[in-house]
């Protein structure tokens, strides 16, 4: 991993939504959309994440976001293109990836209601296995025994990990455990836990809000960098209430809030597809309408 992609991984790792039309991806929005995030300075832009609907699209249209993203940031900030579904279609997403100019892959924590430590574990290292791209290993659920984390955590690609197991001390344990390695830990769970997570000794932090609120979003890892957690717990404070919207419904609401934000703000990305929550309520839109413009984000 060179220290441009180190450097770029401990900064915000900001995942960009996908723009439809017709319920096709409307690829002059996502240029737009992608090459904000580049010209606003966000060090990591991923493409294929969560915020970009990874499950709800085509393996064909994660390849198209792949290529469409890649070009649009030409070359500016580093790209992580997420990895998964079958064991062979994240190899083959890996490749793809690669071949389109992706800095690094992070690949997907399997979301199979039977995977076992492990088969994740076999997973894991068989998509690591055929890819030179540095890994980023995304870790939503930890159940993991010490031993199968060590294992997890071991193939020698793997250069960071994306913890988005909401337990701090857990997190601080898990670093200890790997305190050998030459391993990043990433808060995976946005700017709200950026700041816990950055106690127990995590550097940098994923975002859906850079797609719509990108200055709020540096100037968090800017005083977080300096160690000014007092401005950094201000900084979050103030869009509380806007992450506590996207997790309603079971975080169902994560992508709509969002895409819908950015429609009020100027920018218009089409809908969400199943199984994400349609649309927002009337009320919903009052509080949603009140918060972007308690942070200026709506015309006068």
């Amino acid at each position: 991993m060179t220290a441009g992609i180190r450097a770029a991984l401990t900064g915000i790792s900001g995942v960009h939504v996908t723009p439809f039309a017709n319920d096709a991806i409307d690829h002059a929005t996502l240029e737009r959309v992608v090459d904000g995030l580049a010209t606003a300075g966000i060090d990591n832009i991923v493409t294929g994440g969560n915020t970009g609907e990874f499950y709800a699209l085509t393996l064909d249209e994660v390849r198209e976001v792949y290529r469409t993203a890649i070009a649009a940031n030409a070359g500016r900030q580093c790209v992580t293109a997420g990895v998964g579904r079958s064991q062979r279609d994240a190899q083959g997403l890996a490749d793809t990836a690669a071949r389109a100019g992706a800095d690094a892959i992070m690949i997907h924590q399997v979301p199979d209601p039977f995977a076992s430590p492990a088969g994740i574990i076999a997973y894991t290292h068989a998509v690591a296995r055929v890819t030179d791209l540095p890994v980023v290993l995304y870790l939503r659920n930890d159940n993991f025994s010490d031993g199968e984390l060590t294992d997890l955590v071991g193939h020698p690609a793997i250069a960071a990990v994306k913890y988005a197991n909401p337990d701090p001390l857990r997190l601080a344990a898990r670093m200890r455990l790997t305190a050998s390695r030459d391993l990043l830990w990433l808060c995976g769970l946005a700017e709200l836990w950026a700041v816990p997570f950055a106690a127990a000794g995590a550097r940098g932090f994923t975002s859906g809000l850079v797609n719509l609120f990108p200055a709020r979003c540096l100037a968090i890892r800017d005083a977080l960098a300096t160690g000014d957690f007092a401005h950094a717990r201000t900084l979050t404070n103030e869009i509380a209430g806007f992450e506590a919207m996207r997790a309603r419904h079971a975080n169902g609401m994560n992508v709509t809030v969002v895409k819908e934000a950015m429609r009020l703000t100027g920018t218009n990305v089409g809908p969400t597809r199943a199984p994400a929550t349609p649309t927002l309520t009337h009320q919903e839109q009052i509080e949603l309408t009140a918060m972007l413009s308690a942070w200026g984000l709506l015309p006068r």
